[in-house]
């Protein structure tokens, strides 16, 4: 694969938490953001015009599974491809516990196999609750940044409503970290697509 500006990891909360009105909704947040125009631009904008993208989809202890093998995104065609690719995604663990800090080590792993040369590596964290099983996420996290990674979080806070102040204490770290939240999977989209286009071009918030 030819180098990109950005590998963006993105691993996803399946856990029991989550049922599959909210999967649905979840999804469908990620495809609409790869066809929101400013990220399109975003992605292409960069000095090599292209990103590669992954998706993980992570759950219990050693439930993690690659929902979307490395894809470099290069032109409009490339981009509507992959929102086709998550639209169709299954759920393809079975729900169980949440272990965070172990769905942050898978996405660290997939990110150290990207095939392509990467400026930037970003890990992007979306869940709805605090680890209960397994690895805590802060020493997990904390190997992803001594290796360069920047992980950020997106928190759905329906269920617990200081998850954000969690993820900011927990899960987020590296050079231009951010953590946003999503009141409820209603409003997943919006919030990941702010997220993904402040990743895209590197903004931290404020």
């Amino acid at each position: 694969m030819e180098p990109v500006d950005l590998a963006l990891c993105l691993a996803v909360d399946v856990s029991s938490s989550v049922d599959y009105t909210e999967f649905g909704l979840m999804i469908g947040g990620y495809a609409a953001a790869f066809r929101d125009p400013a990220i399109g631009a975003a992605v292409l904008s960069g000095p090599r015009g292209a990103i590669a993208v992954a998706m993980l989809f992570w759950s219990g202890e050693r439930e993690q599974e690659v929902a979307i093998p490395w894809t470099r995104l290069s032109s409009p065609a490339a981009l509507e491809a992959l929102a086709s690719a998550i639209e169709a995604s299954p759920r393809l663990l079975f729900p169980g516990v949440t272990a965070l800090g172990e769905g942050i080590a898978a996405g660290l792993v997939l990110l150290g196999r990207c095939p392509a040369e990467a400026a930037r590596a970003v890990l992007d964290v979306s869940g709805d609750g605090r680890n209960n099983r397994g690895r805590p996420p802060g020493p997990v996290r904390d190997i992803g940044v001594a290796a360069g990674v920047t992980i950020n979080g997106l928190a759905v806070v329906n269920e617990e409503p200081d998850l954000l102040d969690y993820y900011r204490a927990e899960v987020i770290g590296g050079p231009g970290s951010f953590a946003l939240h999503a009141v409820d999977y209603a409003a997943f989209a919006e919030a990941i697509a702010d997220k993904l286009r402040r990743e895209i071009a590197g903004v931290a918030v404020a």
